[in-house]
């Protein structure tokens, strides 16, 4: 069995650079993140032999540490402001590009757009640039695009983790279903992802089996395995090397592995050895 990994893997900028804040802040005063700080349960339980504690972003007094973190998926200016009217000094690990999003949001509605969203109106992220504008239609199919109300500007911009061709499918059914307004749309797909989704096209054509790792509740990675399986290749999602089946790989002989923005180096690493040892027995 020949594995292959894909050209553009696993963690991205954004979420190294949150560990680093929180390891940093953690080593100084015991600290709680507001929610999970990146969707991955081999980094919360690292998290845990530090010490970190978890809240709940949205309910000011679920944190009995000074110091609070906010997650990579970043927050609204309101929760903020509320954390801090509380007494708590906060540290922000939202990555710049689900910021760069926020702004372009902002920018849309200063210039007479009606906001629209695309992605999961229950991620964090999504939640975030709601808190900052309530008004905002949240669409995920091209079948939604019929909910947002009659408006002669839309601005659409999209959660940093969505699939790009999906986007685009959702913004021309957006355009279709409002002939007569103008529809803005600012492309604010994360680039990771998008390498992350080109690279498993790649694999897709090198392989008949695809291992994507990464957390459960991680929208990017599910992204990886619902494309894999839309291409037409086998995939299943992994959270660690203790979840691979041998009977998956028995008429196998080229297997692609791929890892969402969130998973750890080590767990990759785990990963292939364990599909080498799999491939030699």
């Amino acid at each position: 069995m020949t594995i292959h990994l894909a050209q553009h893997y696993g963690m991205c900028f954004g979420v190294r650079d949150a560990l680093r804040s929180t390891h940093h802040a953690a080593a100084q005063e015991p600290v709680t993140t507001l929610g999970q700080l990146v969707h991955n349960p081999v980094v919360d339980a690292h998290l845990q032999t530090l010490g970190v504690q978890r809240g709940d972003l949205d309910h000011v007094g679920s944190a009995t540490t000074r110091r609070v973190v906010i997650t990579a998926h970043g927050a609204s200016d309101g929760h903020r402001l509320r954390w801090q009217q509380a007494g708590h000094q906060i540290t922000d690990t939202t990555c710049p590009l689900v910021t760069k999003a926020h702004q372009a949001l902002a920018s849309l509605v200063e210039e007479g757009y009606h906001p629209v969203i695309i992605g999961q109106r229950t991620h964090v992220e999504v939640r975030g640039l709601l808190g900052d504008h309530p008004e905002a239609s949240v669409l995920l199919s091209p079948e939604d695009a019929c909910c947002i109300p009659s408006h002669h500007r839309l601005g659409v911009i999209s959660q940093t983790t969505q699939p790009l061709d999906q986007v685009l499918r959702v913004v021309e059914a957006v355009k279709k279903q409002h002939p007569a307004s103008e529809v803005r749309f600012m492309d604010t797909v994360c680039r990771p992802t998008k390498q992350r989704q080109t690279a498993l096209e790649d694999l897709a054509r090198q392989c008949e089996f695809i291992v994507v790792i990464g957390g459960r509740n991680s929208n990017n990675t599910r992204q990886l395995t619902d494309k894999a399986r839309a291409l037409g290749v086998q995939a299943q999602q992994v959270e660690t090397a203790a979840d691979l089946q041998p009977e998956w790989f028995r008429q196998v002989t080229h297997v692609g592995v791929t890892a969402g923005t969130s998973t750890l180096d080590e767990t990759v690493r785990a990963v292939m050895d364990r599909l080498q040892s799999l491939s030699a027995a």
